[in-house]
């Protein structure tokens, strides 16, 4: 699929992933400025992803991981520095949640900061629990 919004396109096309963007992208993130790249590639390729483009030009991402039923975990929302304010990020999610293949019983994310993206949109707080190696953030 794909839409279009002013100069910008975003589409589910995993041709259209630029994985030396998105590593670029996620080094500027608090979350996954530490991924190495294989791990990135290997997230790509087990996601529904979303690439940002503007003239041709990846410079955002968010990926949707699911069963197809009953969950979906959305990671990586990330748009570029000098795109950002301009309602990027809330118009890649109304598209995301949206995709045909990602309407599931419920959606998860995680998120430091972006509270005020997300929750117009309908993202409640909830206590989670977790089991990792790496610390949250």
């Amino acid at each position: 699929m794909e839409w279009t919004n002013g100069a910008y396109t975003l589409t589910d096309d995993p041709a259209r992933i630029d994985l030396d963007a998105v590593c670029a992208l996620l080094k500027t993130t608090y979350w996954a400025n530490d991924r190495p790249r294989e791990v990135i590639a290997k997230s790509i390729q087990h996601s529904i992803c979303f690439a940002l483009l503007h003239e041709g030009r990846q410079i955002g991402l968010c990926r949707g991981v699911t069963d197809h039923s009953t969950f979906t975990w959305i990671a990586d929302v990330v748009v570029a520095p000098e795109h950002r304010g301009r309602g990027l990020g809330k118009w890649m999610m109304e598209c995301l949640l949206s995709h045909p293949e990602l309407q599931t019983i419920s959606y998860h994310l995680c998120t430091k900061d972006a509270h005020e993206l997300y929750e117009p949109l309908g993202f409640q707080h909830i206590e989670a629990m977790r089991r990792s190696s790496r610390p949250p953030f």
